[in-house]
Formats: structure tokens, sequence, C-alpha cells
């Protein structure tokens, strides 16, 4: 299997529509993303929050669902990358991966039944992202699409903030919020020192994992930099919670270059950052 998760079809279709389309998944929600290379602009954005954590199977069926009620979801399109968001994956030195023996790196981080398709992500710096997709929904973009790629959203995460220039310095903590979980990076000197995702219910749940990760790890609240982005503003609950003791809190500034040129955009594009990211 290809370290990027690419999925195969044979096909005769030629790259003429310049569309590409992004799609995220997750058992919160969905989000979908269509980029016109022509004039660089994202010409459709559409997401939806369920209304509790569903099952693949019942997630799947809202797939199937917005593909009937989007009529431009529709349209024909070049390239297809699908995001997972669960927390179903562990992080594996490159030296130590053996990719014969892929679940078991798993099995002590999540149960593993016999049916579960295995995926791994080659992610820089020698990290190896081993997760579960969902095989049902990638059979059903596979009979959509035929050829398409998906990763786990974790790796476009730590690709994308290891690839920011000037990280040769004290410790950055990155949180990424996204429906009621969020992701947190901690890069130290360019390197990965943390990585992991997070559950929460209430806005304690939010900040006692992350005082917790930062007490683990030996950062002062009083000094760390920490920088927030997804569905968190300063607004939000559990902003104003963090900021009672984290006294170095910034948001994540502008990083695209593509035009909105469609009637539902994000409130903050921040907030659909992997999702943009993997145009």
């Amino acid at each position: 299997m290809d370290l990027t998760g690419m999925v195969e079809k044979e096909t005769t279709r030629e790259n003429t529509h310049n569309k590409k389309l992004s799609i995220q998944v997750s058992l919160n929600g969905l989000s979908f993303c269509m980029l016109d290379l022509q004039d660089n602009t994202i010409s459709y954005f559409k997401k939806v929050q369920f209304e509790k954590q569903l099952d693949p199977v019942k997630v799947l069926s809202r797939i199937e669902l917005a593909y009937e009620q989007e009529e431009k979801l529709n349209q024909p399109v070049d390239e297809v990358k699908l995001l997972y968001t669960n927390s179903l994956f562990t992080l594996v030195p490159e030296e130590l991966f053996d990719e014969d023996h892929a679940a078991s790196f798993l099995k002590f981080n999540t149960k593993i039944l016999k049916t579960d398709f295995i995926a791994f992500d080659k992610i820089q710096k020698d990290i190896v992202n081993v997760y579960i997709p969902y095989a049902n929904i990638n059979n059903y973009f596979f009979d959509k699409y035929g050829e398409f790629e998906y990763r786990h959203s974790l790796s476009v995460l730590i690709d994308s903030l290891l690839s920011i220039p000037n990280q040769n310095s004290a410790p950055k903590v990155y949180l990424h919020s996204h429906l009621n979980t969020y992701q947190l990076v901690v890069i130290e000197h360019s390197k990965l020192i943390f990585a992991n995702s997070f559950e929460y219910d209430t806005k304690e749940d939010f900040l006692y994992y992350l005082l917790f990760t930062a007490e683990q790890l030996n950062l002062d609240p009083h000094e760390f930099e920490l920088i927030m982005f997804g569905d968190i503003s300063k607004d939000s609950e559990e902003y104003k919670m963090a900021w009672n003791y984290i006294k170095n809190i910034s948001f994540m500034g502008p990083f695209h270059s593509f035009q909105f040129n469609t009637e539902n955009k994000p409130e903050e594009e921040r907030s659909e950052y992997l999702l943009i990211q993997s145009l």
C-alpha cells in the first residue's frame, strides 16, 4: 500500500476539470471544500456538524445525503483528498516501523477488530502515523471517484506545522480544535516533541488536558507560546478559561493564498485549516 493511502482504479479520464475536492470526515461531522485551479479560488464549501457522535455506518449515510442534496458536490473533479479525524492512531519512529506488523503498534492505544483495515502515513522527520480509516467510507469514494488519496488529519497537521519556517526556537504548542476534540502538537527546535488528540465535553476538560500535557513536558504556562486555530475564537469559553492560566496565546495567522468564491464560507478561515491545507 502507498504510504499516503492512495486508492487506485484504472481510468482513462484526463485531468481537464481543473478542480480539487478536499473532504474531512469525523464521527462528529463532515466538511467539504472545492478548489478551482483556473483562478485559484475556493468555489464550494460546506460544513455539517452532527447532533451527536455517530458510528461509521451512519456517517456514510450522512455523506450519501450530502451528495443527494448538494448539486455542486456532483460536478466532475480531477483530484480528491479525504481526511480522517479520529483517535484511532499512534505515531511510530520510522526506524522501528514494520508494515507487516502495523496492527501491533495500535493495539496499545485502541481496540482492533479482525475486520479493521490498518493504514499508515509517512510524515516528514522520520515519523509514521499508523491509523484505522473507515473501510466503508473508503469504498464509497472509491466507487464514486476511482482514484483518490486519504490521510489521517493529524498527519496533515504535523506535516504543515513542521514546514513553518523559523521553528528553531523555544517550544511552541499548537492547538487545533475541531468539533469537541482538539489536536495538540508541540514543536521545539524544528522537532516534533508531542502530538495527540483529546475529546472533551466541558471547558474544564479542555483546560485539564492542555495543562496536564504542559506539566508532563515540563512546559511553564507563563513562558511557552500557545497558538490556537480551528473551531475556537476569543469568544470561546475554552479560550477564556485557558487565558487565566496561559499568558502567551495567539491565533494562527494567514496560511493560504486562495480566495473564496462561494456564498458559504467559514466565519474564520483558520477554522478549516486542515481542509484547506490538503488542497
